[in-house]
C-alpha cells in the first residue's frame, strides 16, 4: 500500500479492460470482485458471473443463469451483489430466488437450490456471507407481499440448516402490528 502515493498516482494507467456483454437497465454493477490466487471472480447484472485472470483480464470461464421470462422483483432490480467463497466453491444468489454453488476452477454448477417462489415476488440479490461452515443468505423482494428471512446452508450439499423469519407470520406474536 506504500507503492502508490499522491506524488505518483497520476502515472497509473489501465492495464486491461473486460467487456461483460450485459446491462442492468440503469442500475450498473453493484458487486466488488473477489481476488483469490490471481483470479478475479465477479458477478454482474442478470446473474452473469466470470472468472478472470487478474493480470491480463483473460476470462477463464463465464456463467449465465437461464432466468424465467416472468420474473417479478428480479425483473425490476436485475443486480447481483457478489459471490461468497469457501474452499473451492463460489456461492451466488439469483434473481429467481435460488442459491447456486459453482466450482471455482470451471464455473460449473455443483448444486442449485430454491430459496423461495419467485412468482410471488421473492428474489435474491445479495452476496452470500460465509460464517464458519455455513452459507448465509437473505431474500429480496420486500416491495411484494413476501415474508423476509435469513437462511443458513451446508456448503457441500446445499441442505438448509436453519431459517429465521424477520417478520412474524399470521397468528404469531407481533403479527397484528
Amino acid at each position: 500500500l506504500k507503492q502508490i502515493t499522491p506524488e505518483n498516482a497520476h502515472r497509473l494507467t489501465a492495464q486491461w479492460t473486460f467487456q461483460t456483454e450485459t446491462m442492468a437497465r440503469g442500475r450498473g454493477y453493484e458487486a466488488t470482485p473477489l481476488l483469490v490466487d490471481g483470479v478475479l471472480y465477479a458477478t454482474g447484472p442478470n446473474d452473469f458471473a466470470w472468472a478472470l485472470d487478474a493480470r491480463t483480464g483473460r476470462p477463464f470461464w463465464r456463467y449465465r443463469r437461464d432466468l424465467p421470462n416472468n420474473l417479478t422483483y428480479g425483473a425490476s432490480v436485475p443486480v447481483n451483489r457478489g459471490f461468497g467463497v469457501l474452499a473451492d466453491r463460489l456461492f451466488m444468489t439469483t434473481l429467481d430466488a435460488h442459491l447456486v454453488a459453482l466450482d471455482m476452477k470451471t464455473g460449473s454448477v455443483l448444486w442449485d437450490i430454491e430459496l423461495a417462489d419467485y412468482k410471488i415476488g421473492h428474489s435474491a440479490t445479495m452476496a452470500p456471507l460465509i460464517v464458519k461452515d455455513k452459507v448465509i443468505v437473505g431474500i429480496s423482494g420486500g416491495d411484494y407481499p413476501t415474508r423476509g428471512f435469513l437462511d443458513a446452508y451446508e456448503p457441500a450439499t446445499g441442505r438448509r440448516i436453519w431459517r429465521f423469519y424477520t417478520v412474524p407470520g399470521p397468528g404469531e406474536p407481533g403479527s397484528e402490528t
